[in-house]
């Protein structure tokens, strides 16, 4: 039996960490990225798709990608435009606030698609996800995992700088949610697409009907769980953090490791009861943790030397 893959599909990024308007770190990123960097470090088997120019950023982004063994076959190195770079600006408690600096090509996304197998992982999410320029290919190869049976995780990572696009994206971001199996997202994401502050209501009014398997996240107050059959919250260590840049797409990759670590399946997601899911949401805790000591996105080497898949 071949051993399971994750596909992840997302902008790449070049960020710039700055700490009282001074620079501080220089690292490869994206949401979906930071994810996919974190699984290879684990030893998953790992393939992103995404893009970038080909000029000194996009080269070291690949050289990253297989220093980290992430799969580069599916990436898409275009000659017209730059890699796009993101300046990350810390506040007084380590969150972000983000300027992009952009500059694609015409023709986006030209590449052949990954083998994708039954319970293989596809994951996509943020902005790029509802992007009208590379959206019909995106739908395509969801539609292709689909009927594939992989189980797809979305992650909505709406930034509030994105407000006022909000009522013109609600379309795709419902067919997003049509897609996936299992939806993370943070109460900030929600808030800025739906108003609406209280999770129980996100979940019944906006979420349930299309995916019922929901996970929301809440920085320092903790992680919350709704299912058909669960409803719980997980509260999270008190730590002093470096950076929370990378925290929720750390999550995301514990739970994806749990996912293989403990060999969950599609068939198994409606009938995954309590305590499987606190396994789940045990190590996407744990991932954010670590995380949240550095300036870099992904989880330490050391702490993925200790989670080997």
């Amino acid at each position: 039996m071949s051993k399971r893959k994750v596909i992840g599909i997302g902008e790449t990024v070049f960020d710039i960490v700055f700490k009282n308007n001074q620079p501080v770190r220089g690292v490869p990123g994206g949401s979906v990225f930071n994810t996919m960097i974190s699984l290879g470090r684990l030893g998953a088997e790992t393939t992103f798709i995404s893009e970038v120019g080909r000029d000194k950023v996009g080269k070291l982004i690949y050289a990253f990608m297989e220093e980290n063994h992430v799969k580069t076959d599916h990436m898409y190195a275009y000659f017209d435009g730059k890699s796009p770079v993101s300046l990350a600006f810390l506040n007084d408690r380590n969150e972000a606030e983000y300027d992009f600096y952009m500059n694609y090509p015409t023709d986006r996304l030209d590449i052949v698609w990954p083998r994708i197998d039954a319970d293989d992982i596809v994951i996509f999410g943020s902005l790029y996800s509802l992007n009208p320029a590379i959206r019909p290919v995106l739908t395509d190869l969801l539609n292709y995992a689909k009927e594939r049976k992989a189980i797809i995780y979305y992650d909505p990572n709406f930034r509030k700088n994105h407000e006022s696009q909000v009522m013109w994206l609600k379309p795709a971001i419902i067919e997003n949610l049509e897609f996936a199996d299992i939806v993370r997202g943070s109460t900030e994401d929600f808030a800025t697409i739906y108003k609406e502050s209280d999770i129980d209501k996100v979940y019944v009014n906006h979420i349930r009907f299309y995916c019922p398997y929901f996970i929301c996240t809440d920085g320092a107050a903790g992680v919350y769980l709704r299912t058909p059959q669960v409803k719980k919250h997980y509260p999270v260590p008190a730590l002093e953090a470096v950076s929370t840049i990378g925290a929720g797409d750390a999550l995301n990759a514990g739970i994806l490791y749990a996912l293989l670590k403990y060999n969950i399946t599609l068939e198994m997601i409606p009938s995954l009861e309590e305590e499987s899911w606190d396994k789940l949401i045990a190590e996407g805790i744990r991932f954010a943790g670590d995380v949240c000591m550095s300036y870099d996105n992904y989880i330490s080497t050391d702490f993925a030397g200790n989670c080997l898949l």
